[in-house]
């Protein structure tokens, strides 16, 4: 077995066993004891089996949810990352967060009750977003550029972020206060999904972008290096940068219309990854999304216990953890 095949086995065992003990355990924490004999016996009907609702409807849905979502957005991290070749990149620097939250903001303030299959129009019009402004950072991109230039993909990205952000203002302040609310709080990043729906919804999404991240690690090795680089040893750049910038938009996309923009998770976990398992993308790529999914879930765990009984959104922990670490990473590659 070659060096790299026994680092890969040996990381995504240990990041797999935790993030399996982190799916496993979490239910299980919060202000309500759960008889976990209670919750497991058929002979008690589940409509009585108040452990067994706590378990299976509250609490287990949050945690799967914390998990996708989390796996999602890390290894995105890591693409964009090695995309634009920026370690400070996220999921969101090229609109497609802000483009679902528009998505979102719009679905709230025009009360649209609409459900499909257990998924929200709330949940629908956040990954519709998302897709529009992927499809419109893309067009920008093609049409100042007949190639696919990164740099104009980051500027169109970052102009559209910002036109998106302004739009989401305005929404907010002519809305009424309550629907003012109700965006204010799915713009921290919430987890407190109805249900399984959204989660069955999230997932095609997920594996499609995961199939096309299995793809990338070696090439996104060989970009690292630069265009020219990879291109002399075989690469199609254009065409592995087209489906690198489609992929981890996918993923975002998903991710945020699950969970709402949880920010932090997409540079955190791909440094500390680094700092951990080196900079080989074929190593890189797995054990973010296995520690991103532990990741999430251990501060949704804290977002439930920091103020019980009151449930904070875990977007304001995963910014409260992020936050310094993100100044730390300025200062070191200053």
């Amino acid at each position: 077995m070659s060096d790299v095949r026994r680092r890969l086995f040996g990381w995504t065992a240990l990041l797999g066993a935790v993030a399996l003990a982190a799916i496993v355990g979490a239910p299980l924490v919060g202000t309500t004891r759960i008889n976990l004999a209670r919750a497991f016996d058929s002979a008690v009907p589940f409509a009585d089996n108040v452990d067994a609702q706590i378990l299976f409807i509250a609490r287990l849905p949050r945690v799967l949810a914390a998990a996708l979502v989390g796996a999602a957005l890390a290894a995105a991290g890591v693409v964009f990352q090695a995309l634009l070749r920026n370690p400070l990149a996220t999921p969101f620097t090229l609109g497609v967060s802000a483009g679902a939250a528009l998505g979102a903001v719009l679905a709230i303030s025009l009360k649209l009750q609409v459900s499909l299959w257990g998924v929200s129009a709330v949940t629908g019009a956040s990954f519709a977003g998302s897709l529009g402004a992927v499809a419109i950072v893309y067009a920008l991109a093609r049409a100042r550029h007949q190639g696919f230039s990164t740099n104009v993909l980051l500027l169109a990205g970052v102009t559209l972020n910002s036109f998106f952000s302004a739009l989401i203002l305005f929404v907010q302040y002519i809305a009424d206060p309550n629907e003012t609310v109700q965006t204010l709080r799915w713009l921290m990043g919430d987890l407190g999904v109805a249900g399984y729906g959204p989660i069955l919804a999230a997932l095609p999404p997920t594996i499609a972008a995961f199939v096309a991240f299995a793809w990338l690690p070696k090439t996104m090795n060989l970009l690292s290096l630069g265009a020219d680089a990879a291109e002399s040893r075989g690469v199609d750049v254009a065409r592995a940068q087209r489906v690198a910038f489609f992929a981890a938009s996918l993923a975002t996309g998903a991710a945020v219309s699950l969970g709402g923009p949880i920010g932090f998770i997409g540079i955190i976990v791909p440094h500390l990854v680094r700092l951990l398992v080196g900079a080989d993308h074929r190593i890189v790529l797995p054990a973010a999304a296995l520690l991103g999914a532990a990741f999430l879930i251990g501060c949704d765990v804290v977002a439930r216990l920091v103020m019980a009984p009151v449930e904070l959104p875990v977007g304001i922990i995963t910014s409260m953890i992020g936050g310094p670490f993100f100044l730390w990473l300025l200062v070191r590659q200053r």
